[in-house]
């Protein structure tokens, strides 16, 4: 449960919010990720979903997830949940949001979904990378812009982390620099594509059945990248239903090589975990690595 002068806090935004005084009549936990704690907020007005963080690890986390929310909304693509605000109070930030109702999935929902994902990524753009940088999970997100593609995914993507994880003992000295030598040959793996707009942490855990039957995505870390970036990762941690691929296929199909290219994709995320919650995986880590050396 929220502290009372947190609920008067949220009152008094939300009243500015509506230009109309709001009040908040109930507060319950939701299950949430690894990184906040999310509530179910019951108003006057309609039910929303709050995210708050303690740690104060990035007083802008939740304001860079507010526009990164607005920028996939706006494609009219799919539901997004909008944001109404964000803010800090105290020691904590937060980010208020539309609550997205739960329904039973459609006949056709994973065929829709597919075809929602291959329209968000045909918002394209001149550059990888984004005008300004993120988060992902906890982990700051660097989006320096690059007109390569390969020069994007080795220096803002790749060689961060894996410094960073050896700096950490979960590397050794060795698969570091095997990771310095396949990020020289990017270019030679990946083909010539424009930028995508990614949702960029599209996995099982961040998208629901919404009440009409259809996908709801939320939780992004938005950047325009590579389109694979976004498949491999709905492959990880269990993966999405074949009927999902098949769709985004017929709709966009993937360039000669993708399966070959999808664990060099899912090796950015998983060295986020990595460096999120330690030694479970390395040794996915470190399979890849070796894969490609």
């Amino acid at each position: 449960m929220l502290h009372t002068s947190f609920i008067e806090h949220l009152q008094s935004r939300f009243t500015d919010f509506f230009s109309t005084p709001t009040s908040i009549h109930g507060n319950q936990d939701i299950f949430g990720g690894d990184t906040n704690r999310s509530f179910l907020l019951e108003t006057d007005k309609a039910p929303f979903f709050i995210k708050v963080n303690a740690s104060m690890f990035g007083l802008d986390m939740f304001e860079k997830e507010a526009r990164g929310l607005i920028q996939l909304a706006d494609t009219g693509v799919i539901k997004v949940p909008r944001p109404l605000f964000d803010g800090r109070f105290k020691q904590q930030i937060f980010l208020v949001i539309e609550y997205v109702e739960r329904g039973e999935a459609a006949a056709d929902f994973w065929e829709n979904f597919g075809e929602s994902l291959a329209r968000l990524h045909q918002h394209t753009a001149d550059n990888f990378g984004l005008h300004e940088n993120n988060y992902i999970g906890k982990l700051q997100q660097s989006n320096k812009q690059h007109s390569s593609w390969p020069d994007f995914y080795a220096r803002e993507r790749i060689l961060p982390l894996v410094i960073r994880a050896g700096e950490r003992n979960l590397l050794d000295r060795k698969d570091v620099e095997a990771t310095m030598q396949i990020c020289t040959r990017l270019h030679e793996r990946f083909p010539d594509e424009r930028p995508a707009l990614l949702h960029g942490d599209l996995w099982s855990g961040n998208f629901l059945v919404a009440a009409n039957g259809y996908a709801a995505i939320f939780d992004p870390a938005i950047y325009y990248g590579h389109r694979e970036m976004d498949l491999a990762m709905t492959r990880l941690f269990g993966g999405f239903e074949e009927r999902f691929y098949e769709a985004y296929h017929y709709h966009s199909p993937l360039q000669p090589g993708w399966q070959e290219r999808v664990a060099l994709c899912q090796l950015y995320p998983l060295l986020v975990h990595l460096l999120l919650f330690g030694g479970q995986y390395k040794g996915r880590v470190e399979e890849i690595i070796h894969r490609y050396r």
